[in-house]
Parts: structure tokens; C-alpha cells; sequence
């Protein structure tokens, strides 16, 4: 996986730090304000340290408003708990239900559009990595415990506690559609009580991963453009972090959409 072992070395390098360390533990009871955060952990290179967890994928920083992210929150848990049994089968597994769409956001790279946070219960724990093969384009990734589904343009990512995001949603309505065809599919499986069997993976081609990129060719990642960086990324050549560009909150979406497609690189 392009960039994994430059992910691995990012979290590494922010949790060694024992102010980091603070941060997360404040950010695990609620959502903290800047200041509230200088207060605890001193303000001493606060904006270096929000910045590391940020980067790492740990924190989120929204005006003054800080955080966990969601694969902050699962790296917390699984520090605090015991690994989650990984299933051999689907038998036992109840059938999901939609319990709530419990945000409707604004897509920050496109108006039009929308990020969906819902909720689905019972969690799926570790019969998620099962799940796997039941769509064309899926892939589970250790890391965040989350299974990453494709359809079009549409992401959706299904994380091993229940929760669910989507983007590039269209409205509502077609996320209410996307979350019941989500569920039948699953739960059809469910029902069956059979493992789906293993399928060809799908792959990103760098004409995919280009669409997400900002297009402005300033070089900065070293590339001559955009799409030389592009193609060097699908082939393992370079890492998402070096683009530079992509780490402005405009393009905050599209970072998001980036670093899921390369769970299928």
C-alpha cells in the first residue's frame, strides 16, 4: 500500500511525543477549544503539536475546535482494549439496522455535494473483514478497522464500531438509498450464513487517482505535474503526503477520497 510505512512512521512519531500523548487523552473524553488545550498542556508549540496529530490522521482541527478523528478514536481503543477476534464465518452475526443519519455536511471541494455521517447497529466488529468480497470495489484495511467501499464517485467507509461516512453524496435521499442497499446486501449475506468467497481485486489506475488531485503543476512534490505524480503514486514511487497542496482545507475532501483509494493500490 502506497505510503503505508510513511502512515505508520507518521502516528509513531506523533504519539511519541508525552504533550501529543496529553492531547489525545483530553481529545478522548470530548471535543476540546484551543485554549482549553493550552490550558492543559501548555501552549508551548500547540499549533507543532496539533499539526503532528493532524497529519497522522489522529485529530481533527476545525476553526478553534479539535478533535479525535475516527481512526483516532479506533487507535485509542485498540490500545485500550484487546484485539478484536477476527471471525472465520458469518454465523451468529445479527442483521443490521439504520439507526440514524446523524450528520449532513457540506463537501468542502464541492458545494453540490455532501459528507454523511450515520450509524448502524449492532457493530460488526470483526465479522466486517468478511464482508470484503460482497462488493465490486472494497477493501478492508487493518489499520482503521474499516471496510472502504466505491460506488462512482461515492465513498463510504464502514468502520467496525458502527459508524458509517460517506462523501460526494448527492442528498439525503440518496444517502438513505445508499445506506438500505448497503444493508440488504450485507444483511442477505448475514442470512445466508456462507462466507463470501474471495474475489479479483479491483484496482485504482493513476487516471482515477488524478481527479483528486489539485491540478496546479507547481512541482513541489518534485513531479513535472500533477499527473506524472499521479502516476508515480499508483505505482508506488512516491507518497500522498508530498503533495503539498492537498493539505489546504479546500481540498480537505479530496484528501479524504485519496487516502481511502490507496487501501486499493
Amino acid at each position: 500500500m502506497v505510503g503505508g510505512q510513511a502512515d505508520v512512521k507518521l502516528v509513531s512519531n506523533a504519539m511519541a511525543n508525552a504533550t501529543r500523548r496529553k492531547i489525545m487523552a483530553m481529545l478522548a473524553e470530548k471535543e476540546r477549544t484551543r485554549a482549553e488545550i493550552a490550558q492543559a498542556a501548555g501552549a508551548s508549540m500547540l499549533d507543532y503539536h496539533l499539526q503532528m496529530l493532524k497529519q497522522a490522521g489522529l485529530a481533527d482541527i476545525r476553526d478553534d475546535a479539535v478533535s479525535l478523528t475516527e481512526f483516532g478514536r479506533n487507535f485509542l481503543n485498540e490500545k485500550a482494549d484487546k484485539p478484536m477476534q477476527a471471525k472465520k464465518d458469518l454465523s451468529g452475526t445479527a442483521p443490521l439496522q439504520i439507526t440514524e443519519i446523524r450528520q449532513l455536511l457540506p463537501c468542502i471541494a464541492d458545494a453540490s455535494k455532501f459528507r454523511i455521517i450515520a450509524r448502524i447497529e449492532p457493530q460488526l466488529g470483526g465479522a466486517l473483514k468478511l464482508l470484503e468480497p460482497l462488493f465490486a470495489r472494497a477493501r478492508y484495511s487493518e489499520r482503521i478497522g474499516a471496510l472502504i467501499i466505491q460506488k462512482g464517485n461515492v465513498l463510504i467507509t464502514l468502520y467496525s464500531t458502527g459508524n458509517v461516512t460517506m462523501t460526494m453524496i448527492g442528498s439525503e435521499a440518496e444517502a438513505q438509498a445508499v445506506l438500505q442497499e448497503l444493508k440488504d446486501t450485507i444483511n442477505k449475506a448475514i442470512a445466508s450464513g456462507v462466507t463470501p468467497a474471495a474475489r479479483e481485486k479491483v484496482k485504482v489506475d493513476h487516471a482515477e487517482v488524478y481527479k483528486y488531485l489539485p491540478k496546479t503543476d507547481c512541482k513541489i512534490c518534485g513531479e513535472q505535474s500533477c499527473y506524472a505524480f499521479a502516476i508515480r503514486l499508483v505505482g508506488g514511487e512516491t507518497a500522498l503526503e508530498k503533495c503539498t497542496p492537498l493539505q489546504e482545507p479546500s481540498f480537505a475532501t479530496s484528501l479524504e477520497t485519496l487516502r481511502a483509494l490507496r487501501e486499493y493500490l
